[in-house]
């Protein structure tokens, strides 16, 4: 493998600083997340999936775990961009140290974040996110019993434009010359042609839509994807349950709102032997019945756990606006929030374990 290597020797810097580094409460927070996981079996899949690297011609590559890691900082540290990503890591003893970087090593560039991201594939990250979850499970944790369904709108990285003027752009991008600049060189910036309108409590939202799966005995994010916003939540909820599957053990019971109601998400579930926890509401036929009512709101006590998420990643990750103008982009980025924010809760319920 063409990686970079670094002398893992404590050099003289990190002796005198070794003192400081045990009362430096980020790099607990580090080391509480490493204490979790088996990084050797993700570092396996990106090997296996991350093509940069593995050619003997060239300079060498920064190892994709490495910038794996970097992502994840960013998101526990709530940094809102590459460059600055780039600057803290220079900037921070507990980065450095987390990352394996030495001290007078400087960060990776910010351009070769962006890169990969490209690069590494919405499978690579699906398979990386069924690895930490599935070495939870090893460690004594009920993964996917029972799952919370959800979806949540998110605000566009690009100016609302009105329908009209949406459908103009997009057939514009559909020619050769629409995907390019004035100077006829291939668009490097372009808006977002994905998004669209909807509306929800009277309110027009122009944008996209996360779909998410949580598991209700601990928090974890189980799936998480992306779609225009004006896709109905109820197609998505068989998706969900299905990619929330990380174990050999059964789903016992879906959790979801009444925006799930119907025949189709009650079969699915019959039909996979799940048991049904969707909301029921009133019908054009039929009004619902106490017993209904009664167990609507045993129901709303279970699937909290999905709106918690939102709320979290809402707060701390700037979760209510898209930070890509594509949707593959924002599935990627979401995936890479779900990766940190499994870390982040598993390392704060297994100790309590032991």
């Amino acid at each position: 493998m063409a990686y970079k290597q670094f002398d893992r020797t404590m050099s003289f810097a990190e002796l005198a600083l070794a003192s400081s580094m045990e009362k430096n409460r980020s790099l607990d927070l580090m080391n509480n997340i490493n204490a979790v996981v088996d990084w050797s079996q993700i570092e396996d899949l990106l090997i296996k999936y991350y093509r940069i690297g593995k050619s003997k011609e060239g300079a060498d590559a920064y190892s994709p775990l490495l910038l794996l890691k970097c992502l994840l900082l960013q998101k526990w540290f709530r940094i809102p961009s590459d460059p600055e990503l780039e600057t803290q890591i220079n900037d921070r003893i507990s980065f450095k140290k987390f990352l394996g970087l030495p001290f007078d090593m400087p960060s990776p560039d910010h351009s070769t974040f962006s890169r990969f991201r490209k690069r590494l594939s919405k499978k690579a990250m699906i398979k990386i996110n069924n690895e930490v979850l599935l070495q939870f499970s090893h460690q004594g944790l009920s993964i996917n019993e029972g799952v919370a369904i959800d979806a949540r709108l998110v605000q566009s990285a690009s100016r609302p434009i009105g329908k009209e003027k949406i459908k103009e752009e997009r057939e514009k991008r559909a020619t050769s010359e629409g995907n390019k600049d004035k100077n006829g060189e291939p668009l490097k910036f372009s808006r977002d042609m994905e998004s669209d309108w909807t509306v929800k409590n009277d309110k027009p939202h122009y944008g996209i839509k996360e779909h998410a799966s949580v598991d209700i005995n601990h928090g974890f994010i189980l799936a998480t994807t992306m779609t225009p916003a004006s896709h109905h939540d109820s197609p998505y909820l068989p998706y969900c349950t299905v990619a929330s599957c990380h174990t050999d053990k059964p789903i016992k019971k879906v959790y979801a709102d009444k925006g799930y109601y119907g025949k189709p998400n009650r079969a699915f579930l019959h039909l996979n032997h799940i048991e049904d926890g969707i909301m029921r509401k009133d019908t054009t036929t039929a009004k619902l019945t106490a017993y209904e009512k009664e167990r609507n709101k045993l129901i709303s006590k279970k699937r909290y756990i999905v709106e918690q998420y939102f709320g979290l990643s809402h707060l701390h990750d700037g979760a209510f606006r898209a930070r890509f103008t594509t949707i593959a982009k924002n599935i990627w980025d979401a995936m890479c929030r779900q990766l940190a924010f499994n870390l982040f809760r598993g390392s704060k319920i297994i100790p309590a374990l032991t």
